[in-house]
Parts: C-alpha cells; structure tokens; sequence
C-alpha cells in the first residue's frame, strides 16, 4: 500500500483523482477531503491510499 499527498490547482486534484480510479492497475483505498494550502488560496492538499490490484490474466 502506498501513502500520497496530491498537491495542486482543484482542477489538477480532480483531474488526477479520476486517472487513479479508473487506471486498471490501481485500487484507491481512500480519498481524504480536500484541504486548502497554507498563505495560498489557489493550492489545495488531497491525502490517497492506494494499493496495486491483481488482475489476472486469461
């Protein structure tokens, strides 16, 4: 499992949250809220669990 902190515009947060979900090679465990940067107003802070999934081949 790994541990990650997405830092960026709300638009690049989400923009990433959703190639994560999606990517067939990866499983979110969780998503955290988003939280604003300190002394900005434009970066915000998203904390991720994700694990690697096992698709099998056929």
């Amino acid at each position: 499992m790994l541990k990650v902190r997405l830092m960026g515009t709300k638009n690049d947060i989400t923009w990433f949250k959703k190639i994560m979900q999606r990517h067939p090679k990866i499983e979110v465990l969780e998503l955290s809220d988003r939280y604003p940067n300190k002394g900005t107003d434009k970066y915000y802070r998203v904390y991720a669990e994700v694990k690697k999934r096992n698709i099998k081949e056929k």
